[in-house]
């Protein structure tokens, strides 16, 4: 039962990956179109507007069709007159037909018929502003000769076929005429008249063949005339010749030996019947007595009586001996008697015997005579084969004139009735009419056509996006690329809100806003801000369960992503919540922590780590959150940075920091441009990697974390920074400002 159970759960489990894979698939289209929507609403609405421009700019075109039918009918009724033998109507001559209407020959009796040269719609551009701008470079680059009527012939048939459409319709024997023009009364006008120009160039066409036709069967029938006469003259001069008679449509010597043969044949019969009479006697005259059948057979009376008495006497002779014994005398007497009769019978069979051998005689006889008339028939007529020969063909070619004779003349007749009685097989069977709607532009089409094409280029542009689209924007795209957690998306900071009493209300913009963004979990605590701020403590408040994390680095791949905002704010809020926290700033190649904290600042890090100073007297404490700040110091002198960092000094350092506070934040320099970042990790618990949110490069970050495995095995997770929460509902609907925005009302705060 396993073995049988086994395939069926493995199809199964297949069936469940296919699905699987195409929702998937279908989800992530999905995830396109909503994440490009609105490039492709602007792609698609750009489409719909030129489609709008060009139907209200585009001068109105109207067709008219006229149709026509061949009449097979028509061709069944005068087939027997036509003199060329007309062809079979069938789906290639119908396309013939058509391409006989799309010919030159038609387009220019139409075009000589209605003038059309004259017509500024064929020898112009097209009129309207487009047409008068060719009219106008064409007569810049003119030499000034008037156009010859060979010209404006040509550049009107070159309209015409433009504005001409044939087609057959479907299977059918009917054959649709269409033109189109802005003036509707002269695109029916037109379709009419290619209509009738078909219609007379198919009499016409019909006309001159009959007409040649004729002139050539006169020629050829008076040859033909000739011809049949001297062929049956020489039949009758060899029949003359050669003694040859006809006797019932059979020569004289053919009708004799079939004659004679039929006699031979009656002879031969005749002498085997006699033979067969002969040897039956021959086979009687061996008995002693025939029987009965025999004798019937004979029908001889006499050989019938004496059997019969012989018969009796037989009787009476067996009954007499049985009776006195065999030697008695009336027995003896009996068989004496009876002796007789068998003698007289034997006599009797050699007389029919003789008779029939003198039949089978005469039968020979005659036969022989016959065979002899018989070979002297055959050498007459071996004689005349030869002449037979001769005149078989010299009948032949006679037969074949006079029909070719016949057949020439019969078409000569019907060809002078056609002359004067010219058909065809197309007839009209819809006259065009002036058509009341436009044809061109269609407006439903060519808005269906811009929608859809609109959507394909913009579904394609939103595929082109992606593709190039290398930069982190989902919680998803950083565990797939960097195999570390996500741990909060910030949004960007825009102008700062300051909280007053009671509700909190949107304050003004202050003329330097950085310093506010430092301190915006403090300024803003119910922002999205603050709530991904208080994710990233939550993060590493639970990762402290497997390791100790009170020594936090603050780092990111480029400058200006946003790791000092970052690390100051986070510090802030773990110090405002009641904990002893320790800002450093440890960028000591650009501190642009302590220029915006501490500008005024001559001590710090540097001097720390070389005894220079004490911890008391370089950091300094904000009274509102009770954050201890430490500065880089004067850095511009240092030259190796990265050796101060790793220095033993330093690991003092930050040991008694440990000791002192609860948690020790290091902001420090990007890992890209400098490698003070990988000297850290023996002192410092876990790292927070800064990603700028749309703009970073994924292969940049994942080569720098690749390039320093001793921080991505310290990694606590990625942050996301400067986050456009409009943009990223469209990438994680989750993060969308819908969830957030109906619980910041309540405070009174919209971000």
């Amino acid at each position: 039962m396993l073995q049988v159970n086994k395939p069926t759960s493995e199809i199964n489990r297949d069936f469940a990956e296919a699905d699987g894979s195409t929702s998937q698939t279908l989800t992530s289209y999905i995830e396109i179109v909503r994440r490009q929507f609105p490039t492709m609403v602007a792609i698609v609405s750009a489409c719909v507007i030129l489609a709008l421009l060009y139907l209200f700019t585009a001068a109105p075109q109207f067709t008219s069709t006229a149709s026509m039918v061949i009449d097979t009918r028509k061709v069944q009724l005068f087939q027997q007159q036509s003199v060329l033998g007309d062809i079979a109507i069938d789906s290639a001559t119908v396309e013939t037909q058509v391409e006989i209407l799309k010919s030159e020959n038609i387009s220019l009796a139409v075009i000589r018929d209605l003038h059309l040269i004259d017509d500024p719609d064929f020898i112009g551009n097209g009129g309207g502003a487009l047409g008068a701008v060719v009219d106008f470079v064409g007569t810049l680059f003119s030499d000034g000769r008037a156009p010859s009527e060979f010209e404006l012939t040509r550049k009107a048939l070159e309209r015409f076929e433009k504005s001409r459409t044939i087609k057959r319709l479907g299977l059918t024997y009917v054959m649709e005429i269409g033109f189109t023009s802005k003036d509707p009364q002269k695109a029916a006008k037109i379709a009419n008249a290619i209509a009738d120009a078909y219609i007379v160039d198919q009499l016409e066409a019909k006309y001159q063949a009959t007409r040649r036709a004729s002139v050539w069967l006169q020629d050829r029938i008076k040859e033909l005339r000739t011809q049949a006469s001297a062929a049956q003259k020489a039949v009758v001069d060899f029949k003359t010749a050669n003694n040859i008679i006809d006797t019932g449509g059979r020569l004289m010597n053919e009708q004799q030996l079939a004659e004679v043969n039929s006699q031979l044949v009656l002879a031969h019969a005749g002498t085997a019947e006699a033979k067969a009479r002969l040897d039956r006697m021959n086979n009687i005259l061996k008995q002693d007595i025939p029987d009965a059948n025999v004798a019937d057979a004979l029908k001889n009376d006499t050989i019938v009586k004496l059997r019969a008495q012989y018969v009796d006497m037989a009787s009476k002779e067996s009954i007499w001996s049985a009776k006195y014994g065999h030697d008695h005398l009336a027995a003896v007497n009996l068989r004496s008697q009876m002796a007789e009769i068998k003698k007289n019978i034997q006599d009797e069979l050699k007389r029919i015997q003789e008779s029939y051998k003198s039949e089978y005689d005469i039968a020979v006889t005659r036969e022989e005579a016959i065979k002899s008339s018989l070979a002297n028939a055959v050498s007459e007529s071996q004689l005349t084969n030869q002449a037979q020969v001769q005149l078989r063909e010299l009948e032949s070619n006679a037969q074949s004139y006079q029909a070719m004779y016949d057949n020439f003349l019969q078409r000569y007749m019907e060809s002078v009735q056609q002359q004067s009685f010219p058909i065809t097989e197309a007839r009209v069977i819809s006259a065009a009419t002036t058509p009341l709607i436009k044809s061109y532009p269609k407006s439903l089409i060519i808005l269906g056509a811009a929608l859809f094409g609109g959507l394909l280029v913009s579904f394609g542009v939103a595929m082109a996006r992606e593709l190039t689209d290398k930069v982190f924007r989902t919680t998803g795209q950083v565990e797939e690329e960097l195999g570390t957690n996500c741990v909060a998306i910030l949004p960007a900071l825009a102008a700062p809100a300051s909280v007053a009493s009671g509700p909190i209300k949107v304050g003004k913009k202050k003329s330097n806003p950085e310093p506010d963004f430092l301190r915006y979990v403090v300024d803003n605590p119910l922002s999205r801000f603050s709530e991904a701020v208080r994710s990233l403590k939550v993060a590493i408040d639970l990762n402290s369960i497997v390791r100790e994390n009170r020594v936090l680095a603050v780092t990111s791949t480029l400058p200006n992503e946003g790791k000092s905002t970052l690390s100051t704010n986070l510090a802030q809020l773990i110090a405002h919540g009641g904990a002893r926290v320790i800002l450093v700033d440890a960028d000591l190649r650009n501190p642009s922590l302590s220029r915006a904290l501490r500008p005024d600042a001559k001590s710090g890090l540097v001097d720390l780590v070389s005894s220079k100073a004490q911890l008391d007297e370089v950091v300094s404490v904000d009274p509102q959150t009770g954050l201890t700040i430490l500065p880089a110091g004067i850095t511009s002198k240092l030259l190796h940075t990265n050796e101060v960092l790793a220095s033993k000094p330093m690991r003092d350092l930050v040991a008694l920091l440990r000791s002192k506070y609860d948690y020790v934040v290091l902001d420090m320099p990007p890992m890209a441009p400098v490698v003070d970042v990988r000297v850290t990790s023996s002192f410092v618990d876990s790292f927070v990697f800064v990603v700028e949110w749309g703009k970073t490069k994924i292969d940049v970050v994942r080569h720098n974390l690749r390039g320093a495995p001793e921080i991505q095995d310290k990694l606590l997770g990625v942050v996301l920074n400067k986050a456009d929460t409009k943009l990223l509902a469209r990438y994680e609907s989750y993060h969308g400002r819908y969830y957030y925005q109906k619980y910041y009302a309540r405070y009174g705060y919209v971000e």
